[in-house]
């Protein structure tokens, strides 16, 4: 093994538990087009998600490419060696690793004498020329295991032209034929301008992008998921299903659960379709109906006191990370406390309140007094609130006992509350992924290699068909330019993929509100148990997936 910026503590498969060394074993499929000929078919001109012309002028090298098929072949040329670096960027996600190692075996089995680089701690890795050279020994103990410790991620991005620049060394440092970042929207949006950027120079590098994000808000017609989505639900949904057994338990206790997904809610909706819980608040919803934050509470309140009638003083409310984002006078609350603080010091005296607007001051003062505070904490570096650090679901805990207490002293309410909260994140970023998510990961690998020989830059690894077995899955490549509009940030256009919300109008939502009502006073919880790797259930897809491809009711 080879390496630069220092050696990597690495793992060790003798350390392992026996699911882990079972999974480690386990072989994995392949679409039956990459495991015989095949060639590369390019679709009609692409265009853009939204802004065209926008797009076409910030890339001028990539925008209108067509978006490419793999199709069986009679014959294929022997690929040629090729040097290819792969990065880790962003937040975690299971199956991270089989996309690595989708890539290594691709240049192994179809351009023999390639070599392999990863850039260690993500996109710095690439400026700084950080990286180990990827062998089999070093690779074997992380097939079909969670992480990205392989060689870890970061959220850096490669923006400035000084970046640009010492992306570019590296790439003519170690001759590199391609790059695959594995990433989220904004890394792959990332990757769409470094692969403007290398053709501008006519560099050799080559870029492909592979769409990874547990939030499940990187799709489109062409990329049907993201990976880490399926396997992130399967275990939070679990986690929800001990804590509705808790509560049936009990028979006392509410459980507010705040999930993972800060832009959109599709980890609520998910859970909810599996484990059928009393309440799931969508942000999506609450941002079209423009419910305030009492609209949200009484929502709540309303439910627990029908319930109470029904001789149940105990059950489970889902609410997504982002849920404060979606609500519209909180929305402009954040964003005067953004101005604010950007200009202020929050001073004990309070003197920086007499500058929010009074509607806002007034809703500030009305939330518990650690939520004032967390909404006070720092800003990340896009200037925006850390939602992961606001306890959403201990200020709904709050709020609802108020609400109740009042309702009480009016004799509309005799039950008992008692409110629990719990917030299920990190848990499920790096759990061994399913079987879905490990198929569906080695492909995209394997198929981000088909599209680097092939001399493609600026797709993302696309594999469709998803609802069929594996062998009849479809591959291809996108056209990243076709995933983007422009945002104006600072005063410039800049690029962007956007964002997949829940849409409301669509299967999994519409399954979900035509089954909540029912859920709300009815307990018809569903404990999954925990994910399965053989037998009964072991391959089951997540219904968000299903709903959306028309395969389920």
């Amino acid at each position: 093994m080879a390496s630069a910026g220092g050696p990597s503590p690495g793992r060790l498969a003798s350390a392992y538990s026996e699911v882990q060394t079972s999974r480690l074993h386990h072989s994995l499929p392949l679409p039956s087009v990459l495991t015989s000929h095949f060639s590369l078919v390019d679709g009609p001109p692409s265009s853009a998600s939204g802004n065209p012309d926008k797009i076409a002028e910030l890339f001028p090298s990539l925008f209108g490419q067509p978006s490419a098929a793999l199709v069986p072949a009679k014959v294929m040329a022997e690929g040629k060696p090729l040097k290819v670096g792969v990065v880790l960027s962003g937040g975690q996600a299971p199956g991270g690793h089989n996309v690595i190692c989708g890539i290594f075996d691709f240049l192994q089995d179809r351009a023999k004498g390639s070599t392999m680089y990863g850039f260690k701690g993500g996109p710095a890795g690439v400026m700084k020329c950080k990286y180990v050279e990827l062998n089999s020994d070093f690779v074997y103990p992380y097939r079909n295991q969670g992480g990205f410790d392989m060689i870890c991620s970061g959220r850096d991005k490669i923006e400035t032209p000084e970046q640009f620049k010492q992306a570019e060394d590296t790439a003519n440092k170690l001759d590199l034929d391609g790059l695959v970042v594995i990433g989220g929207d904004d890394s792959n949006t990332n990757a769409c301008l470094i692969a403007e950027y290398f053709r501008g120079k006519n560099l050799k590098t080559r870029v492909i992008g592979c769409p990874k994000t547990i939030d499940g808000d990187l799709k489109c017609k062409e990329v049907p998921t993201s990976f880490g989505f399926d396997t992130a639900c399967k275990i939070y949904s679990e986690m929800i299903g001990n804590v509705m057994t808790d509560a049936r338990s009990s028979g006392k206790y509410y459980h507010f659960v705040r999930l993972m997904g800060r832009a959109a809610s599709h980890i609520t909706l998910e859970c909810a379709l599996q484990t059928h819980p009393n309440i799931a608040l969508i942000g999506e919803e609450v941002a079209a109906k423009k419910e305030t934050l009492k609209n949200v509470t009484d929502y709540i309140t309303d439910i627990i006191c029908k319930r109470t009638e029904h001789g149940y003083n105990y059950g489970v409310i889902l609410i997504p990370e982002g849920l404060i984002d979606f609500i519209p006078e909180v929305q402009k609350l954040i964003a005067e406390l953004n101005e604010i603080l950007a200009h202020d010091v929050v001073d004990e005296a309070g003197v920086w309140k007499s500058k929010l607007e009074s509607e806002s001051k007034k809703l500030f003062e009305f939330l518990p007094p650690a939520i004032q505070e967390q909404l006070l904490l720092e800003r990340d570096p896009h200037g925006n609130v850390q939602v992961a650090k606001i306890e959403t679901e201990r200020m709904l805990i709050s709020m609802v006992e108020t609400e109740l207490e009042k309702r009480k002293a009016e004799g509309k309410y005799k039950g008992q509350f008692i409110g629990q909260s719990h917030f299920f994140g990190y848990e499920g970023r790096c759990g061994l992924p399913t079987i879905f998510d490990a198929s569906y990961c080695y492909a995209l690998g394997y198929g981000a290699g088909a599209l680097l020989q092939s001399g493609k830059t600026g797709l993302i690894s696309s594999v469709g068909n998803l609802a069929a077995p594996v062998a009849e899955w479809t591959v291809g490549g996108t056209a990243l330019t076709s995933l983007m509009d422009v945002e104006r940030r600072h005063g410039q256009f800049k690029p962007v993929i956007k964002k997949a919300m829940v849409e409301l109008d669509a299967a999994p939502f519409k399954k979900f509100a035509s089954l909540r009502d029912e859920w709300a006073l009815k307990n018809r919880y569903i404990s999954p148990g925990p994910i399965q790797f053989i037998g009964s259930g072991s391959d089951a897809v997540n219904h968000t997936l299903l709903l959306e491809l028309g395969v389920q009711a």
